[in-house]
């Protein structure tokens, strides 16, 4: 392709000067060229697609096995922040490893997902309903789970998640696919959590993806003042922040950064698909599948916007 685009810019400079009738011919094989160069850079695009797509299988059908052990032990040689830098150092298999934020006092177990252009920290996933998300704040603050399983369920706790977006700029990803096999996914960029003392509020930027924004509510503007989750403190069925009379993480079972109460609500009970309740409280992303279908599978991820990942 670099070939073509040389050889195009060359004729500009050529065909300058030429008679009328060979300016015409420059001319013509001119514009073959930029036909042609703009077909290899769809082409390109394509392949690059396709690339992503396999890699996302791949790793979606390595995870089905669900009992294979995936803690890979770097040892104390250095001290990574987030898993773009574990990607970054050469280290290109996705599996549970030990990050130290800047802020934090210690190392902890995070999932990184070195799919998708690699170094994505993930920090909550659900895919079979094994781990019980309806706990009380020690929990979430602390974290809980299954940090040693490719299909472990967890949530990597409220203090370890404020660390971690303190010290960059992040986009958050969010993973989504339903019991039929269907997959989609929602980007945010600008995701961070806050302290304790904030209750871990939540902000998190504009929105882009294919499975609509029912975080942030921008699916329709009047309805922002109750599904709008951005700005909004965390909350569990022990501690109430939310803007409902009553208390969302108790009706909707799980802790989460409700309004009143949910457009969006990952950490619910796992229903297998459509489910009756007395709540919407399944594992809900609205815009996709409405209040009364609990998602299969679900992965929340960050990545510093300032990644760039080394391919050697």
């Amino acid at each position: 392709m670099e070939h073509s685009i040389l050889r195009y810019f060359l004729l500009i400079v050529t065909c300058l000067g030429l008679p009328a009738r060979a300016l015409d011919a420059c001319l013509q094989e001119q514009l073959r060229l930029k036909a042609q160069v703009r077909l290899l850079e769809h082409q390109t695009k394509l392949q690059q697609v396709k690339i992503e797509n396999l890699l996302r299988e791949r790793e979606l059908q390595f995870m089905d096995r669900g009992d294979d052990i995936t803690v890979i032990d770097l040892g104390e040689i250095r001290s990574y922040t987030d898993c773009g830098e574990i990607y970054n150092d050469g280290h290109k298999r996705s599996g549970f490893y030990k990050i130290k934020p800047l802020q934090s006092n210690s190392s902890f177990s995070v999932y990184c997902d070195m799919t998708e252009g690699g170094g994505w920290t993930v920090f909550q996933r659900r895919s079979d309903g094994s781990e019980n998300f309806n706990r009380n704040w020690t929990d979430y603050k602390e974290g809980f789970g299954d940090f040693s399983t490719a299909k472990g369920e967890f949530w990597l706790g409220n203090d370890n998640l404020h660390y971690l977006t303190l010290q960059d700029d992040y986009i958050l990803r969010i993973d989504l696919q339903d019991f039929e096999g269907q997959r989609r996914f929602a980007d945010y960029k600008s995701f961070r959590v806050g302290d304790e003392q904030s209750a871990y509020q939540i902000s998190c930027g504009a929105y882009t993806g294919t499975a609509g924004d029912s975080l942030t509510g921008g699916f329709n503007p009047e309805v922002q003042w109750w599904a709008n989750h951005n700005g909004m403190k965390f909350s569990t069925w022990d501690q109430d922040n939310d803007n409902y009379e009553e208390n969302c993480a108790v009706e909707d079972k799980g802790g989460w950064w409700y309004n009143r109460c949910h457009s969006a609500n990952l950490n619910g009970f796992y229903y297998k698909g459509p489910y009756t309740s007395k709540t919407d409280d399944g594992i809900v992303w609205y815009t996709w599948h409405g209040w009364w279908y609990s998602l299969k599978y679900v992965a929340m991820k960050v990545r510093s916007v300032n990644f760039e990942p080394n391919v050697i």
